[in-house]
């Protein structure tokens, strides 16, 4: 959710410019301020984030993305095991050799899972081993599981959109070939010829990265005596709450895109919180994030908007009505700007909502207040100390 000015919006952020009634009411009764997710020397990806928002120092328990993942597909990984993310992305289809070829979409559209699971299974037909195990994920997100293997380093697709991925390949010479193989099985498979007769991106290769070994987090509940429950699409979020002992919840139609069940989320964590007797509720919105990787201004703002009224809303309405004192953290993992299309480590705005013990702050959420709030929190794990203390 955390941007730059644009000039597109008159020189204002995504979130300054969106039209967001909820956050701004609470906003003056709340403290704000900055947190910094990404610790010095490592890449700002919503893994490394997302353990830091939830309390995890990244620097303690940061073993990889995809292990985290693997978690959630419910892989039971083995010590000598590395896993690898496996997008299906979008490269350029024309005459070029693999490694000219540009990187035109890092989530082929945000392509479904039942097309997904299709265009996997031929993949998986021609290149599985006993060695390299292919296991379905969500969308475009997938996963590779390398028996004895090593951590690689490979680029992250959505770092490289519009460039091209000959000097983004890995030194294994394996991984790349399998990436060339997986182009000639799907570029003219029926699901991406249909999909180009529709005017939707083809998923025509695969593309590994993420790779990580095992994770051991501690469990949530010792470390901050709460009862907690994550409700999100990705099956990044839905590992890490594996790993910490939380629950995740499904919300029918939550897909991680522009049209996910924001309602759904909201009131999922509305009956956990008041009937279900838990005590703590992570809700994952990632639709401002994809809409960052698509550089789509307008649709940033609308996802955006859709938090403020159809998450956040109901979630301070319900819960007023059954009578609760509570708290509420609102932040993103970290900026997803969208003149870069990915990721950056800078610091991002956090609010706490307090419904009975309210500070008057008179700042609106945006990432400028909470600059000029002058609360800073240099190690963003410890936002949640805040949050429960």
């Amino acid at each position: 959710m955390a941007d730059e000015p644009i000039e597109a919006l008159d020189g204002k952020t995504p979130l300054e410019y969106a039209q967001t009634p909820m956050m701004d009411e609470l906003s003056q009764v709340s403290e704000i301020g900055l947190a910094k997710t990404i610790p010095a020397g490592l890449k700002p990806g919503s893994d490394v984030a997302n353990l830091a928002v939830i309390g995890y120092n990244p620097e303690v328990y940061y073993s990889g993305r995809s292990p985290l993942e693997a978690l959630s597909i419910g892989v039971d990984m083995k010590d000598t095991d590395i896993a690898m993310r496996v997008n299906l992305v979008t490269v350029s289809d024309d005459d070029k050799d693999y490694a000219n070829k540009i990187m035109i979409d890092h989530s082929a559209g945000e392509i479904s899972t039942d097309e997904a699971e299709i265009l996997l299974d031929a993949v998986r037909k021609e290149l599985e081993t006993d060695e390299y195990k292919f296991y379905l994920g969500t969308s475009y997100r997938h996963l590779c599981i390398w028996d004895k293997g090593e951590v690689l380093e490979f680029a992250q697709p959505h770092d490289i959109l519009g460039q091209e991925i000959a000097s983004h390949l890995s030194d294994s010479d394996i991984f790349v070939n399998m990436m060339k193989k997986s182009y000639e099985i799907l570029n003219s498979h029926p699901i991406n010829i249909e999909r180009a007769k529709k005017g939707l991106n083809k998923a025509n290769s695969i593309w590994f990265w993420g790779a990580g070994v095992k994770p051991k987090l501690d469990s949530f509940e010792e470390k901050t005596k709460l009862k907690g429950v994550m409700i999100s699409a990705v099956d990044l979020l839905k590992g890490i709450a594996v790993g910490a002992g939380m629950t995740n919840i499904d919300v029918e139609g939550a897909d991680g895109t522009l049209e996910t069940n924001y309602e759904g989320k909201a009131f999922a964590a509305i009956k956990a919180l008041t009937e279900d007797d838990y005590d703590f509720a992570y809700i994952h919105v990632e639709a401002p994030d994809e809409m960052g990787h698509q550089g789509s201004v307008e649709r940033k703002v609308k996802a955006i908007e859709n938090l403020d009224q159809r998450v956040i809303k109901p979630l301070v309405e319900e819960l007023g009505k059954h009578g609760v004192e509570y708290r509420m953290l609102i932040m993103p993992d970290h900026p997803t700007p969208i003149r870069l299309r990915t990721h950056t480590s800078e610091p991002v705005p956090y609010m706490i909502y307090d419904n009975v013990h309210k500070v008057l702050s008179g700042l609106k959420y945006t990432e400028k207040d909470a600059k000029e709030s002058g609360n800073f929190i240099e190690n963003g794990y410890t936002t949640i100390e805040r949050l429960i203390g």
